[in-house]
């Protein structure tokens, strides 16, 4: 059932060959995400694994700005070692019933319960993934509270207990790290409760380095010539710095590049290079139609300064 997998061999870092993560056999289950091709970064890989190997009674909350991958590395690590993954997207409806799971009428005029996606990890193994969590209301989180630390689960509507499996894993993902938008970029966050956000080790994910990013670029759009790359990448990471704003700004910007925009502007520029000017085109695609006008303005000089002679529009 389980499995011992190479570290160095399986995510494609430097590590000893002796460095090993356990994870599952791989077999049918339709709940592993599908294996894509990805870049790990030796920092994040080590905290997920660090988790993913022992718990220690906590869940794992994952904080980092929009776009910066932080669902993806969850998944690509869980594809690599066959984990289960039940993903859920928080928003401000979401209940904690939801998640235990429902009666519903059958064929023949019975009921019968259907897991919820956190019933289903527990019961079986798998990783539960709420993403955008800091949407969610924080009074259906603390239902989660006992189930972190490894108490069982409680199914009031069945009145069945639930043991945790040894391999259940509760990962949550945010853009404020449980205290509330203090820079007004994300709107609909919610500050949760302390008492919540106790149970959970945090890390911070980031947007990749240049060196990363030039990476993926190539592996998606290996045709694409190198000063090219580069300033699109330049391109990106001012637009980052204009969204989040700083000493030099003030978050003049709505809308940001994040890494899986960068490679939609890189695949959409491939696909519309016989276009007048296919950078800009795809650009436009890939983010800046997101923009009011004086933000697809803004973007368009910023673009033409690190292009220069090559950016015409």
């Amino acid at each position: 059932m389980y499995q011992q997998y190479p570290i160095a061999e399986t995510f494609g870092i430097p590590a000893p060959a002796s460095m090993k993560v356990e994870g599952f056999t791989p077999s049918n289950n339709p709940f592993v995400p599908v294996e894509k091709p990805y870049l790990f970064r030796r920092e994040p890989l080590r905290d997920v694994l660090a988790f993913f190997g022992n718990p220690n009674g906590d869940g794992l909350y994952i904080t980092g700005p929009t776009g910066s991958g932080k669902t993806s590395l969850i998944e690509q690590v869980a594809a690599r070692l066959h984990w289960g993954v039940q993903a859920v997207a928080g928003h401000g409806r979401l209940e904690f019933n939801d998640l235990l799971g429902q009666f519903i009428l059958t064929g023949n005029g019975t009921m019968k319960w259907i897991d919820g996606p956190l019933t289903s990890a527990v019961r079986h193994g798998q990783v539960l993934l709420i993403n955008e969590i800091d949407a969610t209301d924080p009074a259906e989180l603390l239902g989660l509270n006992d189930i972190v630390e490894g108490k069982p689960l409680l199914i009031a509507a069945t009145d069945e207990v639930v043991k945790p499996h040894p391999k259940f894993r509760l990962v949550a993902t945010g853009n404020s790290a449980g205290a509330g938008d203090q820079s007004g970029l994300y709107q609909g966050v919610n500050r949760q409760s302390l008492a919540f956000m106790d149970r959970f080790r945090l890390m911070e994910v980031g947007y990749p380095e240049p060196a990363d990013e030039m990476t993926m670029l190539e592996q998606a759009v290996p045709t694409m010539p190198v000063s090219i790359r580069e300033r699109m990448i330049q391109l990106a990471n001012e637009i980052r710095k204009v969204f989040i704003g700083g000493s030099d700004s003030s978050g003049l910007l709505s809308i940001t590049m994040s890494t899986r925009g960068l490679l939609r502007w890189a695949l959409l520029s491939a696909n519309y290079k016989g276009a007048p000017n296919a950078l800009a085109y795809a650009l436009d695609r890939a983010l800046v139609l997101r923009g009011d006008m004086a933000e697809r303005e803004a973007i368009h000089r910023m673009a033409q300064d690190v292009f220069g002679s090559d950016w015409v529009v």
